[in-house]
C-alpha cells in the first residue's frame, strides 16, 4: 500500500500534472454526461445534510480499505490454504496494474476540482473550464468531505499529503480490493448473512467513494476491470507454480531411487 500511494507522488507535485489530472477529469465528466450518467455531485448533495452519515463514510473510506483487506488476506491463508497463492497473486497483480494506471492516467478526484491550485493545495480552482460554470453554476459543486467534516487523516496536509498520491483515482483500488475480498471469501461464506455482507461490502464502498468525493463512479468500473485481469493473471501464475511443484515431487522419488 505504501508503494502504491507513494509511487509518483513526487512526480505529481507542480502545476503541469494538476493540469494533466484536471484534463483527464474533464474527459471523464464529458464521457459520463455523454452517456447520461454524471450523477456523483447530485448523490453527494442528497447525503451532505446527514452529517453523521458523511462522517461515517469518511472513517469507512480511511479504514475499511486496509483493515478488511488485511483480515480477508489472513482468513484466506487460514481457511483456504489451497488457493491462498492464487488470491495473493491476484491482489499483488491488481495493485501493480493500478500503479501503472495511476502513472499513465493521473486523474483528479471530484473533491479537488474546486480546491486551490498548487502551491496552496492540490486542486484546479485556477484552471478555467466551461464545465465549471455550466448552467450558471460557479463551480463543479463537489465537497471534500474529509476536509470539511474530518476523518482518520487528511490528504491535503501533514503526513497524508506526502504519503498519498492525490491523483491516483483511476482505477479505484477501493473497489478492486473490496471485490477481491468478496470473491475470495464467497466459497466459505456458508450462511446467508455472510453472503449478504460480501455482496454489500463492494456496494457500500462504491457509495462511499462517490459520497466522499474521492472518485467518479467510472473509477469503480476501472477497479472491477483491473480485478478481472488480475484474477486471470494471478490464477495462471498459481497453476503454473502448482504444476512445477507437482513435477518436482514426481521427480523426487526417481532421484532417490537412482
Amino acid at each position: 500500500t505504501a508503494i502504491r500511494n507513494q509511487f509518483g507522488s513526487t512526480l505529481v507535485e507542480g502545476v503541469s500534472v494538476p493540469n494533466h489530472a484536471f484534463t483527464n477529469a474533464i474527459r471523464v465528466i464529458r464521457f459520463e454526461r455523454w452517456i447520461g450518467l454524471f450523477h456523483e455531485e447530485t448523490i453527494q448533495e442528497w447525503l451532505l445534510p446527514h452529517i453523521w452519515f458523511i462522517k461515517t463514510m469518511n472513517v469507512y473510506y480511511g479504514t475499511a480499505h486496509f483493515f478488511v483487506t488485511l483480515g480477508v488476506f489472513i482468513a484466506l491463508y487460514k481457511f483456504r490454504p489451497s488457493v491462498f497463492g492464487q488470491w495473493r497473486n491476484t491482489l499483488a497483480v491488481m495493485t501493480a496494474l493500478a500503479i501503472i494506471g495511476f502513472s499513465l492516467f493521473p486523474l483528479m478526484p471530484p473533491r479537488l476540482l474546486d480546491a486551490p491550485c498548487p502551491a496552496a493545495g492540490f486542486g484546479a480552482k485556477c484552471i478555467p473550464s466551461e464545465l465549471r460554470t455550466r448552467n450558471g453554476a460557479e463551480n463543479f459543486g463537489f465537497v471534500d468531505t474529509i476536509k470539511e467534516f474530518g476523518g482518520p487523516w487528511a490528504f491535503d496536509s501533514g503526513p497524508g499529503s506526502k504519503l498519498t498520491n492525490q491523483y491516483a483515482a483511476m482505477p479505484s483500488l477501493h473497489i478492486g480490493w473490496s471485490t477481491w475480498c468478496a470473491f475470495g471469501l464467497w466459497p466459505i461464506a456458508r450462511k446467508l448473512w455472510m453472503r449478504l455482507a460480501l455482496l454489500i461490502y463492494p456496494s457500500v464502498t462504491m457509495l462511499c467513494i462517490i459520497v466522499t468525493g474521492n472518485h467518479f463512479w467510472i473509477d469503480g468500473v476501472g477497479g472491477l476491470l483491473v480485478f478481472a485481469v488480475a484474477y486471470f493473471i494471478g490464477t495462471e501464475i498459481h497453476f503454473i507454480n502448482h504444476r512445477r511443484l507437482v513435477a518436482r515431487l514426481v521427480r523426487a522419488p526417481q532421484t532417490s531411487r537412482d
